[in-house]
């Protein structure tokens, strides 16, 4: 992802102005805060966000003594962690290949033997997910990006991971993310299990101005979040089964470039993360049958410095991000920390970045974010993704091959 330009501003301290913005106008407010917002760089827009705390929220700060070890500087680009029932971790690399590492951050098994990957610019082998029941059934279920005759697209695949580990059996695509395109950026993608076993998985929008319209389309499987069964079948009573020429499969639209995709534990909500273009990375509720905007509506430019279409920010019909950030973060994986190890970080959404080079940590409350803390950032690593290992540490990928533990002393 590129950069956007970032032009750095005083720091506020002690007491901070919270804009309260209605409509076009807005009223300041006073608001006593601990700690100023992290985020002190100028943003590329002028644009006003929908309420109070959509950005720049005050900082916080873990008052837990915590210690960061680097488990590993070996893995080749990995893309996903998935933690295994044993403690051990299932981790994908982007050129087509995964690993499994142990709780000391030694590989173990190497997993070879699956389906080829095309692992030009932001694709390769993605996400991966076990199967809930995977102590009984070993299910692990996968996504790529697949070579066809006209172009690139999405894939996602299931098979038995063997008794001894180093393969995975009677493999089988379920689903194909179509139309394919002729490029190599923005496939998404994440993976997560509803709680009837079912899966949701993220799209991305494939970055062309000339197909981007389509994550508006809904006779498009691109720039949203499906819903699926196990079989790759859209999932009954889907919020578009009923509408002419739709895909069942739908669930939302509207999306960008979906990196991060979590359940909240405490309410059961699906989360979402979202690369913007120049500014505008969102941080979403994903809800049945909601229209999040890309690109008909962003908090974010295009990478020229232009508007994104009329430059609207607010529309009727169209969900507002929980959050966002400008100057980008580039977020990817997400994860909810539900450990009781490190009490105040219960509920905290933890975000990796990117081109921010740090893990972001964001404090929720009712559905919003109310406070942010940037961690690891003297690291300068790309954080890929992240898990919650069944130790209640934060573990980390990164784009250099790194596995992070981020643990309490």
């Amino acid at each position: 992802m590129i950069k956007s330009i970032r032009t750095k501003v005083p720091v506020l301290y002690a007491t901070s102005l919270a804009l309260i913005f209605a409509g076009s106008g807005y009223v300041q407010a006073v608001k006593a805060q601990s700690l100023p917002a992290v985020e002190t760089q100028a943003a590329n827009t002028k644009y006003k966000p929908a309420f109070a705390g959509q950005t720049r929220i005050a900082g916080v700060k873990t008052k837990t003594p915590y210690s960061v070890s680097i488990l590993s500087k070996t893995l080749e680009h990995p893309w996903a962690i998935s933690p295994l029932p044993d403690g051990r971790f299932l981790i994908t690399q982007k050129m087509g290949t995964m690993v499994i590492v142990n709780a000391a951050g030694k590989t173990i098994k190497n997993i070879t033997g699956l389906p080829a990957v095309v692992p030009d610019g932001q694709g390769g082998l993605l996400d991966v997910a076990i199967d809930p029941q995977f102590a009984t059934n070993r299910m692990i279920y996968w996504d790529y990006s697949e070579q066809t005759a006209g172009g690139t697209l999405l894939a996602i695949a299931k098979g038995k991971l063997a008794a001894d580990e180093s393969k995975v059996e009677n493999i089988q695509v379920i689903y194909r993310a179509t139309p394919a395109y002729k490029g190599s950026l923005q496939f998404g993608s994440r993976i997560v299990f509803d709680k009837s076993g079912n899966l949701f998985v993220t799209t991305g929008e494939r970055s062309g101005t000339d197909i981007r319209m389509k994550a508006q389309a809904l006779d498009a499987a691109i720039g949203k979040v499906i819903h699926i069964t196990k079989n790759g079948k859209p999932v009954p009573g889907g919020p578009f089964a009923g509408t002419p020429n739709a895909r069942p499969e739908i669930y939302a639209l509207g999306l960008r470039s979906p990196e991060g995709l979590a359940v909240n534990p405490a309410t059961g909500e699906l989360w979402e993360s979202e690369f913007g273009p120049r500014g505008g990375d969102e941080i979403n509720i994903i809800r049945s049958g909601k229209n999040y905007g890309w690109p008909v509506v962003t908090y974010g430019l295009e990478y020229s410095g232009e508007k994104v279409g009329a430059g609207i920010q607010q529309k009727e019909g169209v969900q507002q991000p929980v959050y966002y950030w400008d100057p980008v973060v580039s977020p990817s994986g997400i994860v909810f920390y539900n450990s009781n190890v490190i009490p105040e970080w219960k509920g905290n959404l933890f975000v990796g970045g990117l081109s921010s080079m740090h893990i972001v940590r964001l404090v929720i409350k009712n559905n919003k974010v109310v406070g942010e803390e940037r961690l690891l950032k003297s690291e300068g690593e790309r954080f890929r993704a992240l898990a919650v290992g069944k130790d209640g540490a934060l573990y980390a990928v990164t784009d250099s091959g790194r596995l992070y533990r981020v643990a309490k002393k």
